[in-house]
């Protein structure tokens, strides 16, 4: 289970004395817990600590832009070990070449002919795609593949 290898990667980290790591997955490991706690869920099952491990990620990617419009490459700088860290407990993403094909068969699947369809592109895409996808990077394939 992701959550075991979550705490076992703590217990190392501890022992390696490897502070980044250890702060960061300490923060994985409450944030699982706190969603759990929130989801009134007896077990943590891998799905869950993996849309809790996407929602820290784009939490991050989110935080870097944010730090690098206000020039502060320090954070911006934390904030990427972090995320390289969450990263590696994360399903591999999809190509660019890969996400295209399966926005294009969405496409296909569902009749879209215009932007205003998006939303039912999108739907089938990221269906397929299951988490394996930034949800950006879809929007913008989708948007210019429909106009």
């Amino acid at each position: 289970m992701l959550f075991d290898k979550l705490q076992a990667d703590l217990k190392q980290s501890m022992l390696a004395r490897d502070a980044a790591r250890t702060g960061t997955v300490r923060l994985l490991i409450s944030a699982a817990r706190y969603h759990a706690i929130e989801k009134k869920l007896a077990e943590l099952k891998d799905a869950d600590v993996t849309e809790v491990l996407r929602r820290q990620a784009k939490q991050r990617r989110d935080s870097i832009e944010s730090f690098d419009k206000g020039n502060r490459a320090d954070l911006a700088d934390k904030e990427r070990a972090e995320l390289a860290i969450i990263e590696g407990y994360l399903p591999k993403q999809l190509s660019a070449d890969e996400l295209t094909a399966l926005v294009k068969a969405a496409i296909a699947e569902t009749g879209a002919t215009s932007k205003a369809q998006t939303g039912q592109v999108m739907k089938a895409v990221m269906a397929k795609a299951a988490g394996r996808a930034d949800g950006k990077e879809v929007s913008r394939i989708v948007s210019s593949l429909l106009s």
